[in-house]
């Protein structure tokens, strides 16, 4: 299996080379690095761009994931088929600049994604950390709570789900925080695509985000506009979603949040 995709400032950088090679000789600001896959920001005729390069993976990787009932991460290719998904249903993400994938082995396929970095952000982890002590104007966390909400519903409406949705990975344009916020997000790596997504899945989705927030000061009204702007789902669907963002909550902090409200949001 062959993709190849390049703009026209990768096809002009590149033209003639192997597009692997010149992938993997890319170098800059590591951010990840493992034995399988290197993420780093690097600068090209004065643009900056992030880069994954992944280097297969192994068969005892594979292996883990296959009796977990998972799909493996195989390379680059989730996250580019996900980010052009986006695109086309009107869900702002990265934008990519150069992508390539080949091989047939499971365990040795080569694939790079390349994106154009995002400037002036932060994630809405960050930006949202000290709002039970200095919350935000109301009319603000409604915006946000809408935004949030639809893009999900969104993602979801089209086949994706995330598989990390957490507010880290969605990014907030800082010169734009007010009204009208522009949201971001990133980290799709592990998204899957299909016709129709599995209900756990779509549960695992929304109570991830709800993991990650429940600390920061949200109110029952504010589940509620959440509740309201993703879509209409059974009140069984959002027990569920309650009950799987409390047990992760357990799991990683070694105690029960101080309140969740979902449960009685329904």
């Amino acid at each position: 299996m062959y993709e190849l995709f390049l703009d026209q400032t990768f096809q002009k950088n590149w033209e003639g080379c192997d597009p692997f090679t010149e992938a993997e000789c890319l170098d800059g600001e590591v951010f990840r690095e493992v034995k399988t896959r290197r993420t780093f920001r690097f600068e090209l005729d004065g643009n900056a761009y992030f880069a994954k390069i992944h280097r297969g993976t192994t068969w005892s990787e594979i292996f883990k994931n296959l009796f977990q009932l998972k799909l493996p991460v195989l390379g680059a290719s989730n996250e580019y088929h996900a980010i052009r998904l986006l695109e086309k249903i009107g869900v702002n993400t990265m934008t990519p600049v150069a992508y390539g994938s080949r091989g047939v082995n499971p365990a040795r396929i080569e694939s790079f994604l390349i994106t154009r970095e995002l400037t002036d952000i932060t994630s809405l982890e960050d930006y949202c950390r000290d709002w039970t002590s200095n919350p935000p104007l109301q009319a603000t966390k409604r915006a946000l709570i809408k935004e949030v909400s639809q893009m999900i519903f969104l993602m979801h409406n089209a086949g994706m789900n995330h598989r990390d949705c957490y507010l880290c990975h969605f990014m907030l344009k800082k010169s734009l925080i007010g009204h009208f916020p522009e949201l971001y997000v990133i980290d799709l790596h592990r998204a899957q695509i299909r016709k129709n997504i599995p209900y756990r899945y779509r549960v695992k989705d929304v109570a991830g985000l709800l993991f990650s927030a429940l600390d920061i000061g949200l109110t029952r009204r504010d589940i509620l506009c959440f509740i309201l702007f993703y879509g209409r789902m059974t009140p069984q669907f959002w027990e569920d979603v309650h009950k799987t963002a409390v047990d992760l909550y357990k799991k990683i902090h070694k105690k029960p949040p101080v309140e969740t409200f979902l449960s009685n949001a329904s």
